[in-house]
């Protein structure tokens, strides 16, 4: 089994983000919400299933169809990744000031109608 490199790219970790968020997607879809070619989120699946992220599974719904889906270890992945970026927000939060503090959680509220459009936005396939 091959490995992906440590410093994954970002468009395999996008890609295996998006299928712990949404569920297992046609690689044509994959492609689109990620802003890349058919032929190159082939490619990427391809190492991404010959690494155990993700695995190819067939359609119940859709006998032609093949479904990329998340792997256990695919989705460990996610879920490591995510959790430095907490580790990494909760030691920079630790450097600021009481007042910074406060300005920040003001602006929870927006920040997360921001993610929110903007996974809006993402899940649409791109023209």
């Amino acid at each position: 089994m091959r490995r992906l490199p440590r410093d994954m790219s970002l468009t395999a970790a996008a890609a295996l983000a998006t299928l712990d968020r949404t569920g297992p997607r046609r690689v044509t879809d994959l492609a689109a919400v990620e802003g890349v070619t058919q032929p190159a989120m082939t490619a990427l699946v391809r190492v991404m299933e010959e690494s155990g992220f993700v695995e190819r599974r067939g359609d119940i719904a859709d006998r032609r169809v093949t479904l990329v889906c998340l792997t256990e270890a695919g989705a460990s992945y996610v879920r490591t990744r995510r959790q430095a970026g907490v580790h990494a927000f909760e030691r920079l939060i630790g450097e600021l000031t009481g007042d910074e503090v406060e300005a920040l959680v003001a602006a929870l509220p927006a920040l997360k109608h921001l993610t929110e459009l903007e996974s809006q936005d993402r899940e649409r396939p791109k023209q």
